[in-house]
């Protein structure tokens, strides 16, 4: 069984937020494998379905960001789930907005979410990071993840978070190049990222 948790914040007032993009990536996933309804279990909202042909459970902690360790904790513990089955996909100051990097282990880039979940399970499970880029100034970083993507940024939001369910099963099966490659491929299509130039790599 895979586990894919989204981070965010519950209740209305957050759901545009930068910060619950992962929140927003999850439901979309639910939406587009036809997961059944939201069940409140393991202090979140979780679904139980198949992508790709392989068990998953979806995790929303409702602890909010800076509990989300508990939530996480709860579910893995109860399913058995080891950490290289864990993905879990929070917003990255750290990548431009659109881009997707998934990586398994090392920091949380000051991150509550990872940094609450790290100590509750260990730290190598993998991090679907989701660029929504950086305000510019270090004390301006609060403000911006606890507002709404600006009205201009919803086309490329939705274009990656449709990209994400659309290609879940390569990721559910292991495949994080394939599952990166497409999502770069959808939004270059879109003309939301530009593309690469020959022989560029991907950032950590």
């Amino acid at each position: 069984m895979r586990l894919f948790v989204g981070l965010g914040n519950p209740g209305p007032q957050y759901s545009g937020n930068r910060h619950n993009i992962g929140f927003m990536a999850i439901d979309r996933i639910a939406a587009r494998w036809n997961f059944p309804s939201w069940r409140a279990r393991f202090a979140g909202e979780t679904a139980e379905g198949e992508i790709g042909g392989v068990r998953t459970l979806l995790l929303k902690p409702k602890t909010y960001m800076n509990e989300s360790g508990r939530s996480v904790a709860e579910a893995a513990r109860f399913f058995k789930i080891p950490l290289p089955d864990i993905f879990v996909f929070h917003d990255e100051l750290d990548l431009a907005p659109a881009k997707v990097r998934v990586k398994t282990g090392g920091g949380n880039a000051g991150h509550n979410g990872l940094r609450s979940i790290s100590p509750a399970i260990g730290n190598d499970y993998a991090r679907v990071r989701l660029g929504i880029g950086h305000p510019g100034d270090k004390d301006r970083v609060h403000s911006y993840v606890l507002s709404d993507f600006a009205k201009a940024e919803r086309g490329w939001v939705d274009c990656l978070t449709d990209a994400i369910a659309d290609n879940a099963d390569l990721l559910a099966k292991g495949d994080v190049p394939g599952f990166q490659n497409r999502i770069h491929t959808a939004l270059e299509a879109k003309g939301f990222i530009a593309p690469k130039k020959p022989g560029e790599r991907d950032e950590d």
